[in-house]
This record gives structure tokens, sequence and C-alpha cells, in this order.
């Protein structure tokens, strides 16, 4: 399975700071077995989300997750691009990620992250922050395998 990390940031695509939490999100799929690419980082930009998460799927990612710009900020434009280029949500796998991030901060309903499918690959949005990524990654980590087999046509159940 392949996946790839997008990292939504201003401040990280003008080299203003480092990006750390594509490199967790690297980590935490590369160790699930996934072959990683990335972290690509592009700032906080309808179109350049979009085509980040359009050219990864074209590119054979089975998963897209992008850390960034999911809060209410004015830049934070990640769910709308993610909108634009995805074929239908998922709601579970969101509504999994904030229940998970409210047990610990309340802050964590702020969050607009979605999950959806475009072809047959899944797009997950978490948030930016190391902390907020890699916990919601963790959440949905459990499934991932699972949704990428039903993706490609394996529906058969055990």
């Amino acid at each position: 399975m392949k996946a790839h990390v997008v990292t939504i940031s201003d401040r990280a695509s003008a080299k203003k700071m480092e990006d750390e939490s594509g490199p967790a999100l690297v980590r935490i799929l590369a160790e699930a077995q996934f072959e990683v690419t990335g972290p690509q980082v592009v700032p906080d930009d309808v179109r350049r989300i979009a085509d980040a998460i359009v050219d990864a799927v074209d590119l054979g990612a089975d998963v897209v997750v992008t850390t960034g710009g999911t809060g209410l900020g004015p830049r934070d434009v990640t769910p709308q691009a993610t909108s634009e280029v995805i074929d239908f949500e998922v709601p579970g796998i969101a509504e999994s990620m904030r229940r998970a991030g409210a047990a610990k901060t309340p802050m964590a309903s702020l969050s607009r992250g979605l999950a959806g499918v475009r072809g047959r690959a899944l797009v997950i949005n978490v948030p930016g922050s190391v902390k907020g990524a890699t916990e919601s990654l963790d959440v949905v980590m459990p499934v991932l395998g699972h949704a990428v087999r039903l993706l490609q046509g394996d529906t058969a159940h055990d």
C-alpha cells in the first residue's frame, strides 16, 4: 500500500519554520508497512492543496494524509480544497478523530478536517500540530488497511 503526506503551511513552505508534523506522519505510516512519499510542503492555498492531492492520487497513492489548515483561521483552507477534489466523504473517519481528540482537549471540536475518497484513494485531513496530527492518524490506523482493500475492490468479508 502506498501513502503520501502533504504538509499545508505558509511558514514551512516559505522555510520560516521546520515541518515537524509531516515527518512524524511519514514515520507512523512507514511503521505500518506503507510505502510512503513526502512530506510534500505546500502553502495554505486552495489550488496548491487540491493539486497536491490530485497529483498524489494520480501517481498511485492509496492514502493521502494532509496535515495543517483544518482550523478556523482565515488561511485554513484544507477542507475546502479537499472537498473540491474528493468524490465523496467518509464522515466516520473525521468524526472518530475529533471524538478521540475531544477526550484530550475541547479544542479538537474546532477541527474541520475531512476524510473522503478520490477514485480509489482515501484522503484524510489531520491537524497541523505534531500532537494533533499523530494522535489523529493513530486513531484511524486500525481501519486504513481495510479501507484501502475495500477501495481496491476487495469487498469479501471474513
